[in-house]
Order: C-alpha cells, then sequence, then structure tokens
C-alpha cells in the first residue's frame, strides 16, 4: 500500500515556543514556519500583524501556543482567533501545557474554575473552512477537563509517557527500573501505559495541619525507582516520596514530570549544586518535557534535569 502523503502545515508560533518551533519544523520537510510581528502601542496593548497573511488561504495552518504567564495569553489568543477567519482549509492549536488545569473545580462557593473557563474560551474559536478548530494538549491534570470543551474545537488529548518509556530503555539498569506514583490521581492516570513495570504508589495523609508522604503498595527495595506526575509545582511532594522510597531501600530515586511548571525557581531545589537539599544524592534524573518553554531555557543542562522534547510527538499530531 502506497504511503499517505504528509500534507504540507503552516506553523506559526508566540516568542516563548520559538525553540520547539523550530524543533517541530525540522523533524518533517512538510512543516514550514511563519512568523508574527509581536509589536505592542506604547500603552502595552498589542500591536500584532501576521506576515503574508494572503498566502496563507486554502493551507493547513497551525499555532504553538505558550501560555506561561496570564500577561502572554492575550495576545496569543488575539492571533489564534484571526488565523482561522483567513480562509484556511483548517486550524490546529498546539497547546503543550493547559495553565489553568489544576483549578478546575469549586470546594467552596466562590471559588472559580479557571480551567473551565480557560476551556470556554478555546471553544470559541472560530470554524475554519475546514471545520472545528484541533485542539492538542498534553497530559491535562484532570481527565475530567476533556468535558469542558464545546463543540466549535476538537481536542486531541496527547501524552509525554512514551518518551519517558523511550528514556528508560536506554538507561544500563533499565531491567532494575520501578516505576512510582505520588498518590493515586497518578496512578489512575498513567499505570496503563506503564503496565509492564512493577510500580510503587504512594499516598498522602494528613497529621495535624501536616501533609505526609507515606507508601501505599509495591516494594522499591534494591530499584531503582522513577516517580511519575504530570507536572510538578513546588516540588515539594516529590522530594518528601523520595525520601520515603530511599527509607524503603530505594537505591536510586528518578523522576519524570511532563509539564515542570517550577514556578519562583523552585527547580533549584532538585539541582545538583544545591547541597542544602541534598539534590545529588536523591535524584539520578529529572526528566521534563519542553511543554513548559520557560522553565527549560532557566534550566539549560543543569543536572540532574534533562528535557525529552515533544517536538516529533507534535510534528505527528499535526499530520492529523
Amino acid at each position: 500500500m502506497e504511503k499517505c502523503k504528509e500534507k504540507k502545515v503552516l506553523l506559526f508560533h508566540c516568542v516563548e515556543s520559538e525553540d520547539l518551533a523550530r524543533k517541530v519544523a525540522s523533524q518533517s520537510d512538510s512543516i514550514q514556519l511563519q512568523s508574527i510581528n509581536w509589536r505592542s502601542f506604547d500603552d502595552g496593548f498589542p500591536n500584532l500583524f501576521i506576515n503574508n497573511a494572503q498566502d496563507i488561504r486554502g493551507q493547513h495552518v497551525a499555532f504553538l501556543a505558550s501560555f506561561s504567564s496570564p500577561a502572554v495569553i492575550f495576545e496569543q489568543l488575539s492571533v489564534i482567533f484571526a488565523l482561522p477567519r483567513l480562509f484556511v482549509a483548517s486550524f490546529t492549536l498546539v497547546l503543550p501545557f493547559f495553565p489553568t488545569g489544576s483549578f478546575e473545580r469549586m470546594e467552596e462557593e466562590g471559588d472559580v474554575a479557571t480551567a473551565f473557563t480557560m476551556a470556554r474560551i478555546l471553544s470559541n474559536i472560530p470554524i475554519s473552512r475546514g471545520g472545528p478548530t484541533s485542539l492538542v494538549i498534553y497530559d491535562i491534570h484532570a481527565l475530567q477537563e476533556r468535558f469542558y470543551f464545546g463543540d466549535h474545537v476538537l481536542p486531541c488529548f496527547e501524552t509525554g509517557i512514551p518518551l519517558l518509556k523511550q528514556r528508560l530503555d536506554q538507561l544500563p539498569d533499565t531491567d532494575n527500573i520501578v516505576v512510582a506514583f505520588p498518590d493515586d490521581g497518578a496512578w489512575k492516570r498513567f499505570y496503563k501505559q506503564l503496565q509492564h513495570y512493577p510500580m510503587v504508589v504512594c499516598t498522602k495523609v494528613r497529621e495535624g495541619d501536616k501533609r505526609i508522604v507515606r507508601l501505599k503498595e509495591g516494594n522499591p527495595a534494591g530499584r531503582h525507582v522513577v516517580i511519575v506526575d504530570d507536572l510538578v509545582q513546588s516540588g515539594g511532594t516529590l522530594i518528601e516520596c523520595q525520601k520515603v522510597l530511599a527509607a524503603h531501600g530505594a537505591t536510586k530515586v528518578s523522576a519524570y514530570v511532563t509539564h515542570g511548571v517550577f514556578p519562583k525557581r523552585s527547580w533549584e531545589r532538585f539541582t545538583c549544586c544545591n547541597e542544602k537539599e541534598g539534590s545529588q544524592r536523591a535524584f539520578s534524573y529529572f526528566w521534563i518535557t519542553d511543554s513548559c518553554s520557560h522553565t527549560v531555557k532557566a534550566i539549560g543542562d543543569k543536572a540532574p534535569f534533562e528535557v525529552l522534547s515533544l517536538a516529533g510527538s507534535i510534528a505527528d499530531a499535526l499530520q492529523i
């Protein structure tokens, strides 16, 4: 059977996603980078211009977004809403990290579910000539959030776990790996994709005002244990998990998260130069993806961090 020809995709991107966009384009000759003038007026509001707008008519168009902070969301939304109106054949929005995902529910009257708000905004992206917008998101924090999106978009939920599995297969002690989950939520999300590894599950319990991490099930003794979760903020839970696993006999502990958010440079708690945290002994590897571009730029090649790029996966998603 003859292999299907790849479709040509014109890929626009925000400033924060430039490095990732270049990596995506390098994956295929059918993906061509396009430019936007991200200008501002004197009052700070956007003064944007889509270059070669006439030339994208009838083309498959994509936009690689990065909602890394509230300050950059409005200008990107302005472009995202404009592109489908330029008579494009189809429009795909790639938002590797859905940033409001951890604020998806109300626990008391007055709480604002910002994940639902963001989903409503994205659900109103104009329909292109080819139909609804395809929305590609990696490892959304709460699985029920897929139901927040309306019928004007087609959410495509991808995962970074294949990148982790590929990396684990390259380790010299790959036959001694145990996968650990910091809580039941992470286990429910990822265990089916990692079933061929032995597993350990931790749990968080309250003792007074403190939250204590304990081993719930599984045996880490004598094994290289890899903690898996979808995102990390301050990293406190991962540090406590490492201590528990080491206390139960783990010879090495590593970690993987798809989204390394790390506000206020909290990644510094894990770098080998930070002797106060004992990070050099604590984590052999800490894998993240490049879904949060600002974190990747800050971390660079600082051990124990290693970046697994989503570029190939994004390139494949653009051909769907």
